[in-house]
């Protein structure tokens, strides 16, 4: 296998070329693994093979690790200053943001979202959560606490020491630095398994690493299977912390991978099965833009994704016909295209899954109302798909599908609403359209969801945290709230004059 990648870009909205190694980053290099195993990386809008890259297994993790707990000790944790730490970490925010076109090339390649949603979304916020957490960098304290005249008492937040991080195949590259970010500027060093589906953003970044200057072992990046790499970071005895995004089945392996070997720290951002709630009173041109955006954004790969739609009886026709008319306009097709909104599913795997749950849909008696197909003859392509008359304990309306379909159901009353919304082993986020500012925060407040959008949807800031309630996850991303993923608190006290 060749160890670099070179590809040339010649598409309507980017032409260029991009080249990088294809092996482990280990220790500040890159590296065959040892047991020299390869995956195959697949185009999802034709189905055919990009690349090869190299995948770690156990012992590859293991190596990581053990470079990251010597770069921990020597060349960064408490150590280093958070000053430093900022300025590396707005280097590689600077490299990162000028070789915006080539990943958000990569990212259309690799994953199917559209190159103008990679390069207007994806990418700025990755560059601008690498700045936000350079930022915190040197503002990681603790506080003086009031004890006695003859005591001193204060705290310290120390970095944790070496985090793993196993991230998704939606986001690949943001929700790396989701990641890599607030780890690294609290004093951590890393060790992350990008997916074995889009590891190619991950390697490019691994070129700005070392670009940037940071110490050899502060960042490793191995792909891998999830079966092997992903497991051996869970059951590591060397490293000390988790950090998680993806489906809860795999959460829970994770908690009992951490248990069983040393207890290590774990944070989780599982699975959603988002609620929409829109009232009779709502700005319907609004809430019908929002909530299509909401589910078909990102072909429904994404966790947040408003799949649940409560429409309020007196403009549920209208609502209905309005939501309709725009999924069938939404252009679909090549990810290049200038035009395109929705882009293919991440893999074969995927696209069988989610037509399984279409016609689950269908048998157990919802209303195929839109879509529901294969878009063309090549790549994973399915079109916007639209449920009515749905049922609360229907598959489509209780499992996260990760895919472009939507349910649509009719409500009378607030309370009925809340009551069906709440109908879920997930809390990941919700959306609550109406013009009653009482009825919103009072909605917003009832609905159990870590995150509630008022009169809009899956628009994260960076200084709010992201994360669930129930089943959709444990702990924070973004915001200050994240460093508490990645930081010990340590209690001193002083004897100034207690005498035994």
């Amino acid at each position: 296998m060749a160890s670099t990648f070179t590809h040339q870009f010649d598409t309507l909205v980017y032409k260029g070329t991009v080249t990088f190694p294809t092996q482990l980053f280990i220790n500040g290099e890159f590296a065959d693994p040892l047991k020299k195993g390869t995956v195959d990386v697949i185009n999802p809008a034709s189905g055919k093979i990009i690349t090869q890259v190299s995948v770690g297994t156990s012992e590859d993790i293991e190596v990581a690790a053990q470079a990251a707990r010597i770069a921990y000790k020597e060349k960064w944790g408490l150590r280093v200053p958070g000053a430093e730490r900022s300025k590396l970490l707005h280097k590689l925010a600077d490299l990162t943001e000028a070789s915006a076109d080539h990943l958000a090339a990569l990212e259309a390649l690799n994953v199917g979202k559209t190159f103008h949603s990679a390069k207007m979304m994806d990418i700025p916020t990755t560059v601008s959560i690498l700045r936000y957490y350079a930022g915190w960098a040197d503002k990681i304290q603790g506080k003086t606490i009031q004890t006695t005249p003859d005591k001193i008492g204060f705290t310290r937040h120390e970095p944790i020491g070496v985090v793993g991080a196993i991230v998704p195949w939606n986001y690949p590259l943001t929700m790396l630095i989701m990641k890599l970010a607030p780890a690294l500027a609290c004093g951590n060093t890393i060790v992350a398994k990008p997916s074995e589906f889009t590891p190619l953003t991950a390697l490019f970044l691994c070129t700005l690493i070392q670009e940037a200057g940071f110490p050899p072992g502060v960042v490793n990046i191995v792909p891998g299977y999830g079966n092997t790499a992903g497991q051996a970071i869970s059951e590591s005895m060397t490293i000390d912390k988790v950090a998680f995004t993806g489906s809860t089945a795999t959460g829970r392996k994770i908690m009992e991978s951490a248990a069983r070997s040393n207890l290590k720290k774990i944070s989780l951002e599982l699975g959603g099965k988002s609620p929409s709630l829109i009232f009779d009173d709502a700005d319907l041109e609004q809430a019908v833009k929002w909530t299509v955006n909401g589910i078909f954004m990102n072909s429904g790969e994404i966790c947040i994704a408003g799949s649940r739609i409560y429409v309020q009886a007196g403009i549920y026709d209208e609502f209905l016909q309005k939501f309709t008319d725009s999924a069938r306009n939404i252009p679909l097709g090549d990810p290049f295209s200038p035009d395109t909104f929705q882009g293919p599913l991440i893999s074969e795997n995927q696209f069988r899954r989610v037509m399984g749950y279409i016609r689950s849909g269908q048998e157990e008696g919802a209303t195929l109302h839109f879509g529901g197909k294969q878009h063309g003859t090549e790549g994973y392509f399915i079109q916007p798909t639209i449920f009515t008359d749905c049922k609360p304990n229907m598959k489509i309306m209780q499992e996260e599908i990760f895919g472009p379909v939507a349910s649509i159901i009719k409500f009378t009353t607030e309370e009925e609403v809340i009551e069906q919304a709440n109908n879920s082993t997930y809390g990941l986020a919700c959306s609550v359209f109406t013009k009653d500012i009482d009825r919103a925060m009072r909605v917003a407040s009832d609905i159990e969801a870590g995150t509630a959008w008022v009169n809009f949807s899956n628009w994260p800031e960076l200084g709010l945290p992201v994360g669930g309630y129930k089943q959709s996850g444990i702990g924070r991303d973004l915001g200050e709230y994240a460093l508490e993923n990645y930081t010990n608190v340590k209690a001193v006290h002083v004897n100034i004059g207690l005498r035994i």
